[in-house]
C-alpha cells in the first residue's frame, strides 16, 4: 500500500486531503512542519509528499528544494512531490522547487486523487494536466 506523507499546519488540507487519498489502497501520514519531512522521508517507506505551500516558517517550496538537493547527492532516494499552491501563477515557485506535480487550492479531491495516482505511477501532473511516462 502506497504511503503518502502531508505535510501541512492547516488541519483543514488534511482533512480535505486525508478523505480524498486515504482508504484500503493509500496511507496518508501527517507532519506540521516543513523541516519534518526530510527524517521521515529518510526513515523509507513514503511513496509521494504532498506539500502545503504555505507551512509555517519552512514553507513547501522550500522543503521541496530541501528533498532534492539531498536526492541530488544521493542522501536520499527519489520520492515525487505534489505542491498545494495558493494560486494559479505560484506555479513557477513549483518550478523552481522541481515538483512533479501541483494543484491550487481550494482542492478538488477528484483531481487531487488523479494528481496523486499520476505521481505514483511515475508521471507528472501540472495544474490539471497529466503526464505519464511511455512504458517500453
Amino acid at each position: 500500500m502506497p504511503r503518502v506523507l502531508l505535510a501541512t499546519d492547516a488541519d483543514w488540507i488534511h482533512n480535505e486531503v486525508d478523505a480524498a487519498l486515504s482508504g484500503d489502497d493509500i496511507d496518508v501520514v501527517r507532519v506540521n512542519r516543513g523541516v519534518d519531512v526530510r527524517p521521515v522521508v529518510a526513515e523509507g517507506g513514503i511513496d509521494l509528499v504532498v506539500l502545503d505551500l504555505q507551512i509555517g516558517n519552512m514553507g513547501g517550496m522550500a522543503t521541496c528544494m530541501d528533498l532534492r538537493l539531498d536526492e541530488s547527492v544521493g542522501k536520499l532516494e527519489p520520492v515525487p512531490v505534489l505542491m498545494l499552491l495558493d494560486r494559479d501563477v505560484d506555479d513557477f515557485l513549483a518550478k523552481r522547487a522541481d515538483a512533479d506535480g501541483w494543484l491550487v487550492k481550494p482542492i478538488d479531491p477528484f483531481a487531487l486523487r488523479r494528481a496523486a495516482t499520476a505521481l505514483l505511477a511515475g508521471g507528472t501532473w501540472h495544474g490539471g494536466a497529466e503526464s505519464v511516462p511511455a512504458t517500453a
